[in-house]
């Protein structure tokens, strides 16, 4: 199946390495340059207008919350690629249309910032992505595990809440 790639820049400058080598790399994966989008993310909207669409998201050190707009929305993490040390890009598509292959999931809890989850979580379940906290006094947390049945059976034993899988790699 051919992918229309669509690279999601969030900066106004397009002239930093890591930008060419972004496109440079989705172009040599998909044989075809991408198009650009620096405003804006609607992904419903993308995937509405091409449903063969592939969204490459640029994913910083120290960015944090990237993932949340993919929460309840219709789409998935199928891949990522290495840009540089300081950035990968996540390639999202359209949940139909969306080949997980990967082993690596991305699974999103809110959890209570209490010791008991964390003695129980290790790394052999599944390790910490990235974390955001809420007014509510929890965590938006994106982990990156194997077995998601694992997983979930740790939060629920501890109290905490799974919010679901937005992706594999």
């Amino acid at each position: 199946m051919t992918t229309f790639p669509i690279l999601y820049w969030p900066h106004a400058t397009t002239d930093t390495p890591d930008y060419q080598l972004a496109r440079k790399v989705i172009n040599n994966a998909t044989g075809i340059m991408p198009d650009v989008i620096m405003g804006d993310l609607n992904l419903a909207e993308i995937f509405a207008e091409n449903k063969d669409a592939a969204v490459y998201y640029p994913v910083f050190c120290e960015s944090t919350g990237w993932w949340g707009e993919l929460l309840g929305a219709d789409a998935v993490v199928t891949d990522k690629l290495i840009i540089s040390p300081e950035c990968q890009v996540m390639v999202i598509r359209n949940c139909k249309n969306a080949s997980t292959r990967g082993a690596n999931q991305l699974l999103a809890a809110e959890i209570y910032p209490a010791s008991g989850f964390f003695k129980k979580m290790n790394s052999s379940i599944a390790t910490v992505a990235d974390m955001l906290a809420t007014d509510a006094g929890t965590i938006l947390a994106l982990f990156s595990g194997k077995n998601q049945s694992q997983f979930v059976n740790v939060l629920e034993s501890t109290g905490n809440s799974y919010l679901g899988c937005i992706g594999r790699y």
